[in-house]
């Protein structure tokens, strides 16, 4: 008798929860639109404008702050989430959750460190991916991306970036990290046998 009870039991939860997951499964399907590669090589294309955006606004003595926060805005995640952000020239604060954080590192503020990196006249932002992976509603990019100077000089960083899709269905960066691509010192190079 208890067995049967309890195979009854059974037998409604998994036929409720069958039911629940074929209810919810086409509101799901419907109202997701998975990200697609194309999207992401757009958002990067917007990432490399609005730096040199924000750079030609610092040069040109227009409002390069608003420019920035209108990057953030469009481009970042923080109004919907957490954005993980570990900036490349940061090194006593790694890591900028926050709004403020972020917005310090690009165009200076509230963090000692922070020089403004986008506001160093930046003419040119190349995106070249290693790979980008697409899973639905979430996206990862990695690979290097190179920064062209006021002078004509070139500075390749590594970049990884994460892409949610927020509910307007426009991609947002919920991580980015970025760091110089690595250096062996001259002694690690001769132990190593060159």
């Amino acid at each position: 008798m208890k067995i049967s009870a309890n195979r009854s039991l059974t037998t409604a939860l998994l036929g409720s929860a069958a039911a629940l997951a074929a209810f919810s499964a086409p509101a799901l399907a419907q109202s997701s639109t998975p990200i697609t590669t194309e999207e992401v090589e757009a958002a990067q294309q917007a990432w490399g404008e609005g730096i040199v955006k924000i750079s030609t606004a610092h040069a040109n003595g227009d409002d390069y702050k608003a420019v920035a926060r209108n990057h953030l805005d469009t481009l970042y995640n923080y109004d919907d989430g957490m954005v993980l952000f570990k900036p490349t020239l940061a090194a006593e604060d790694q890591f900028r959750g926050t709004y403020d954080e972020a917005l310090s590192y690009f165009v200076k503020g509230m963090r000692a460190e922070d020089s403004g990196f986008a506001i160093k006249g930046w003419t040119d932002v190349r995106f070249e991916n290693e790979g980008i992976v697409t899973d639905d509603d979430n996206a990862m990019a990695m690979g290097n991306y190179f920064f062209t100077g006021p002078d004509g000089s070139v500075t390749k960083v590594e970049y990884t970036f994460g892409y949610v899709r927020d509910e307007d269905g426009n991609l947002k960066i919920n991580t980015h990290h970025s760091s110089m691509p690595f250096q062996p010192a001259p002694t690690q190079v001769a132990q190593n046998g060159g």
